[in-house]
Formats: structure tokens, C-alpha cells, sequence
């Protein structure tokens, strides 16, 4: 079965495709969204990079751990970034965010592991130096996981 999900009840605040992968590709951190202990909600912020070409979200997780037995209990789940919002004008801020639904799972080829990895570090890193560093000393300790994007939406709001 097909999943359907929600159009945007305020449609004419919703971002193009093109402005959400902008703010994908620009945002450090966002808040990922899993079924946790005993169905109750849990919402942890991770670094992460977007892949606009696969249609993918790639982060990195410990092997065990909260977030580690939600994703292997359930492979749906939210992520939100927003970015820091402007003033324009007055005292009042406007944001855009971002939504994505999508399924989750561990990279499990290690060429692509790697590569994955490398693309993440280069985001975050001042140099290709230091993600080599890191890589090496850290990658067979982590996962790489991948939320393969089945609904993405956009919106820009007035907070005021």
C-alpha cells in the first residue's frame, strides 16, 4: 500500500523543492524523529548531509543506543531543519523549515560507506586532512545511515 501524506493545510507559505534543498544543503543540524521506548516519540538532533542526486539524508549513529534500536524497531522517520530565520523590519523573525518523511537504513556497502562518510566529514571539517583522520580512527565504530526521502515539504513562517 501506497503511503499518502498530508499537503500543507498553508499552502501559500510552502517552499519550492529548489528552496528546500538549498536549505538542506546549508544547514548544519536538524532534529530527527523515531519511535522510541514504548511508542512514545523520540526526537534527538544530528549533523547530517543531504545527497540531492540520491534523494537521500546520510548521518552517523552509534551501533547501539536509543536512537540505534528505535531505527532498527522502525525504519519511519520525521526530519526537521530550520534554518535561523531574519528580521525584516521589526522585532518579528521569519523561518523556513523544512520536513521530510522517509524510511531509514545502515549503508552497508563499504565503498559507499566511505564515501558517504567522506561527503559528511567535508560538510563539517575545515579540511579533507582531518576527515581522513577522523574516518580512520572512527568509522568501523559507527554507522552510516541513510533516510531515503519519500515526502519533503517546505514552508516559510511569520513568527510574530
Amino acid at each position: 500500500m501506497e503511503q499518502s501524506f498530508r499537503p500543507m493545510r498553508r499552502f501559500q507559505q510552502a517552499l519550492s523543492d529548489a528552496e528546500c534543498a538549498k536549505i538542506l544543503r546549508a544547514e548544519k543540524r536538524g532534529t530527527l524523529a523515531l519511535i522510541g521506548d514504548g511508542g512514545y516519540p523520540y526526537a534527538v538532533p544530528i549533523n547530517f548531509y543531504y545527497d540531492e542526486g540520491e534523494n537521500r539524508i546520510f548521518f552517523h549513529s552509534a551501533k547501539s543506543g536509543h536512537k540505534a534500536d528505535a531505527m532498527r524497531a522502525s525504519d519511519k522517520v520525521c526530519f526537521t531543519v530550520h534554518d535561523a530565520g531574519e528580521r525584516r523590519g521589526d522585532w518579528s523573525y521569519f523561518v523556513k523549515s523544512v520536513i521530510v518523511f522517509g524510511r531509514v537504513s545502515p549503508v552497508k556497502d563499504p565503498a559507499v560507506k566511505l564515501a558517504k562518510a567522506k561527503a559528511f566529514g567535508m560538510k563539517y571539517y575545515p579540511g579533507e586532512e582531518e576527515v581522513d583522520r577522523e574516518i580512520e580512527k572512527d568509522l568501523d565504530r559507527a554507522e552510516i545511515m541513510e533516510i531515503l526521502i519519500e515526502h519533503m515539504s517546505g514552508k516559510l513562517v511569520h513568527e510574530k
